[in-house]
């Protein structure tokens, strides 16, 4: 499967895009709305991998351009760009494709970090009503820590909360968010549940912030 990562080039992209080269034999495409950053940063993934053995292709364009040659289109971008990242790859979309948002919005004041949805209620929904008729949107891969996904020595043992109303699209994510080692994908629900697990993200980054040696705090249900 071919899996493009529109805003590759950060935190949350990276981590995604090496976990997925590394574990598993999905095609990884790194978007950016600048089609040298995409291509710097394929390249530097593509060494990042070699030196642990795996000689995989990692390719680089616009977004646009990555969204049309993947079927599962990751918008890795901060929330207040994932409508016009929408909009910018919408003609690129396809029947069959599936849209899957990571995004969370937060706030931060001299309190910590706070959970700031939009007036939609959660980014998820933000994105399931920006994107296009007929395109199924799930919400995954919200409350991971960026820097121990991109750490190949670092074993995960976390789970991921997947919502979505199309069945069919939340289980072809499933299946990506599992083929990650350590990564376990639980059932959230509908979209409509986004919102509760949205706000977990700056819950754990105050946890981590507040407590040494919790810097890469992760999730698991029992």
């Amino acid at each position: 499967m071919r899996i493009a990562l529109l805003g590759g080039t950060g935190d949350i992209g990276e981590g995604l895009a090496l976990r997925w080269a590394y574990h598993t034999d999905h095609e990884v495409i790194v978007g950016s709305r600048d089609p040298e950053k995409a291509r710097a940063k394929a390249d530097e993934y593509e060494t990042e991998l070699s030196s642990r053995g795996r000689d995989v292709k990692v390719n680089g364009f616009t977004n646009e351009m990555a969204a049309d040659r993947a079927s599962v289109v990751v918008l890795a971008v901060p929330p207040y760009h994932v409508s016009d990242t929408i909009d910018a790859v919408s003609d690129s979309l396809e029947d069959g494709d599936i849209l899957v948002t990571p995004a969370t919005g937060i706030k931060r004041d001299d309190d910590g970090f706070h959970y700031h949805p939009p007036s939609a209620g959660s980014v998820t929904a933000l994105v399931a009503d920006a994107a296009p008729d007929g395109i199924p949107v799930v919400g995954a891969f919200h409350n991971l820590a960026a820097g121990r996904l991109a750490d190949l020595d670092a074993e995960l043992g976390i789970d991921t909360l997947l919502v979505a109303d199309d069945p069919d699209a939340k289980e072809t994510v499933r299946l990506l968010a599992d083929g990650i080692d350590g990564l376990r994908p639980l059932d959230g629900g509908g979209l409509a549940n986004a919102g509760e697990i949205e706000a977990l993200t700056p819950l754990l980054i105050n946890v981590a912030t507040n407590n040494e040696g919790l810097n890469d705090l992760g999730v698991r249900f029992q």
